[in-house]
């Protein structure tokens, strides 16, 4: 046989026969005192009665916000964006890179830098030994940029490399490794 017990905004609980139910606030409010008011809410219990029992002059003076040491987090807080980088004396610098030209140049495609400003040509290797080379950020016809590309590969293998254009994404992917080739076409190009 079981008893019921339905305290003030609560449900009724179920306890097994001869187990009294007791009420829980006043339990509560002695083991965590924090959560008086929280409790008084479910007890029904003034929030005044409740909060006088639990309130005491807290230990710390507040927030104090220091803008003087500030600096120090600034430096841990990455940049939003890469900076552009400085003006050289010459070009290419010692690492091999180099602007591009200005203005751009005149073709019905253009190939926009990679967000480190450099010319988004990849290698991939797929399925165990397939080799591609990427370009990517290409907007404009992409259509004449893979007959410029297969026109200069061709000059350089002896025959048509095989071409994949996908406009959705602006990619261009080639079969084999033409990456240095590549890069260096589309620095020539003014890219």
């Amino acid at each position: 046989m079981a008893t019921a017990f339905a305290g003030p905004g609560s449900a009724a609980r179920r306890f097994p026969s001869g187990v009294q139910a007791l009420p829980l606030a006043p339990l509560l409010v002695s083991k965590f005192p924090l959560r008086a008011d929280w409790l008084s809410k479910l007890g029904g219990r003034d929030r005044a009665e409740s909060q006088s029992q639990t309130q005491e002059p807290s230990a710390y003076p507040g927030i104090v916000e220091s803008t003087e040491e500030y600096k120090f987090v600034e430096r841990l807080i990455p940049p939003a964006s890469i900076p552009e980088p400085p003006r050289h004396q010459s070009y290419p610098t010692p690492s091999g890179w180099q602007p591009p030209k200005d203005p751009p140049p005149n073709l019905p495609y253009f190939i926009r830098r990679s967000r480190m400003h450099n010319v988004p040509v990849y290698t991939e290797l797929t399925h165990g030994n397939r080799q591609m080379t990427l370009i990517r950020k290409v907007e404009g016809d992409i259509w004449a940029l893979q007959k410029d590309v297969e026109e200069f590969l061709t000059l350089l293998m002896g025959k048509t490399p095989v071409t994949q254009v996908n406009e959705v994404t602006g990619t261009l992917r080639i079969k084999g490794y033409f990456d240095q080739q590549l890069k260096a076409w589309l620095l020539e190009k003014g890219f």
